[in-house]
Parts: C-alpha cells; structure tokens; sequence
C-alpha cells in the first residue's frame, strides 16, 4: 500500500468534511486514514486505483487539490 496526503482547497465546513469522505471510500483500494478541513490521508494500492483517480475524486466533489505528498 503506498499514502498518499492531499491538501484540498475550497474545504470549509463538516459537509465538504463529509462529502470528500464519502467520495474516497468509493474508490476500490483506497482506504481513509483522515479527511479534515484542507486535507486527506489515504492508503492505497496503485493496482487497483491511480493517484490520478483518488484525485480527481476530490475534484469531482468540487474542490481542488493544491498539493499532494508521499
């Protein structure tokens, strides 16, 4: 499993909180370490999901990932 943090612009409340949550426990082979205001912490297993697609999950939730780290 390799990790995987994001710093997510746009977050304000519990719902954006909730809604990129929601999003990245859809994803087959991401498991949710932490969804705060700003950022996300997840595991993941690069053959089944590509950082790419974890991402654009954020995006697709209307919020913009800034930066990632490894």
């Amino acid at each position: 499993m390799d990790r995987l943090t994001m710093k997510i612009g746009g977050m304000s409340c519990g719902h954006c909180v909730s809604s990129v949550d929601k999003a990245l426990k859809k994803l087959d082979g991401v498991k949710v370490e932490s969804v705060g205001i700003g950022t996300a912490t997840v595991s993941y297993d690069p053959s089944a999901v590509s950082e790419q697609r974890i991402t654009a999950a954020v995006a697709d939730e209307g919020y913009s990932v800034v930066e990632t780290t490894h």
